[in-house]
């Protein structure tokens, strides 16, 4: 199969979405140009359905917002992408957005659209701006505010990129970007240089020249899909894909960065596991921010995921005032535990431009992890890591358990602040002080 008939607009038939989120032409579901919201049902029982996938919360949120949609319709993923909502009028249908939030959709232009599925919109809170949830997704004009130390490309990725799509930092692997395209935008995007925008192209020869550098690189044995989401690609141009990778002799294993499962689990379909499951070893990565995102419907997907032998890892960002807190987080990744998914990161937010509000003192995330370690299964506590500004690559934070050296014995305090000694004597050359 050509590449060229693989490579292009992710998803049909939403197209670019420098159109589809335009003011003139916002690329939604022509329902919503004047539908007015249904009440709801006047008794419990008439709310009862079957939605297949979808959960109680989902049927009344389809039936009010979205009367003319079938089950089918919201179960399946092109449907929640093409009826992805970016615009202050129909935002404010669903959500009685703020002036704060109307103003700050109004003004965005260029970089970072807003675009957020009917599914994930489903879970936002209608009545409080503060929800974690309707903040990572809504802007407000704190995204528009500049700080020191904030860059459109923190990580120096860009110079980490010797041909367009890799970035190759570390020694055996690369990052693959493959696609542009979310099916929802996280506000504090690392990425939000390119994301949602024409001007980073992601087309054949793009697709081309990243697979001929990692054919060239035997040093690379570990390759990460990302983008944007590569879940956002067909079935058959991911197949595409990773069927030429897994060609590579001395590619051992592939990864896929993802949100999906948490704002589309429609996306997580059988015929993609299918697919996803003819080329183990495949690994795949969620991008989980709080307890609420752990829907049924999201558990469901990762079943399915992890079922398929996919091992699953969470990548989480601590963000001020919607995860920074040690119970939200503890219930968070006990959760994930349950649905088979190990929390892997914790990461720092980095400092994009307009992301002050979101990051929190580097204090609060030691203090996350030492509120877990020993208090809940170790498999619970992921590693706090700062992506170093500059292109230094993921340098890991602990608390400070070894409190020195006295003689011989080493100094530890364990997770209840009590201090024990270990015999350690020092071989020539390695300390610890």
């Amino acid at each position: 199969m050509e590449i060229e008939a693989l490579v292009g607009e992710e998803v049909e038939p939403p197209g670019p979405l420098t159109t589809a989120f335009s003011a003139a032409e916002p690329g939604l579901n022509p329902a919503w140009t004047g539908a007015r919201a249904m009440p709801d049902p006047p008794n419990p029982a008439a709310r009862k359905g079957n939605d297949g996938l979808a959960g109680s919360r989902g049927r009344l949120f389809r039936r009010r917002f979205f009367p003319e949609a079938t089950p089918a319709d919201w179960n399946n993923w092109n449907w929640q992408f093409r009826n992805r909502m970016g615009t202050a009028d129909v935002l404010d249908r669903v959500l009685r957005l703020t002036e704060d939030e109307k103003s700050a959709i109004s003004r965005h232009a260029g970089l970072l659209p807003v675009a957020v599925t009917p599914y994930y919109a489903s879970l936002l809170d209608a009545d409080n701006p503060q929800q974690p949830l309707r903040r990572t997704v809504i802007p407000t004009n704190d995204e528009f505010l500049r700080t020191a130390g904030e860059a459109e490309d923190p990580l120096e990725e860009e110079r980490d990129s010797p041909v367009p799509g890799i970035v190759h930092r570390y020694p055996d692997r690369v990052l693959f970007l493959v696609t542009g395209l979310c099916s929802t935008y996280c506000r504090y995007c690392t990425r939000s240089r390119m994301v949602g925008t024409a001007k980073y192209g992601f087309s054949h020869d793009q697709w081309g020249e990243g697979l001929a550098y990692i054919r060239s690189h035997a040093e690379v044995r570990d390759v990460l899909l990302s983008g944007g989401d590569p879940l956002t690609l067909t079935d058959e141009k991911l197949a595409w894909l990773l069927a030429e990778l897994h060609r590579i002799p001395h590619v051992e294993m592939i990864r896929i960065g993802t949100k999906a499962p948490v704002v589309m689990p429609q996306r997580i379909t059988p015929a993609l596991v299918a697919v996803l499951k003819k080329f183990h070893p495949l690994w795949m990565s969620l991008h989980v921010t709080h307890p609420e995102e752990l829907t049924p419907e999201m558990g469901r997907a990762c079943a399915r995921l992890a079922n398929a032998g996919i091992p699953l890892g969470s990548q989480t960002v601590l963000l001020s005032g919607i995860n920074d807190d040690p119970a939200t987080m503890k219930t968070m990744f006990q959760g994930l535990l349950h649905l088979r998914v190990k929390p892997y990161y914790l990461y720092q937010c980095d400092p994009i431009p307009g992301s002050s509000h979101f990051r929190t003192p580097v204090a609060k995330g030691l203090e996350i992890i030492e509120s877990l370690r020993g208090h809940t299964t170790g498999y619970a506590v992921p590693t706090y890591v700062i992506d170093a500004p500059g292109g230094g690559g993921k340098v890991p934070l602990l608390p400070r358990h070894c409190l020195g050296r006295q003689g011989d014995d080493l100094l530890l305090k364990n997770y209840l602040g009590q201090v024990y000694r270990y015999p350690d004597h020092p071989v020539s050359g390695w300390d610890i002080h």
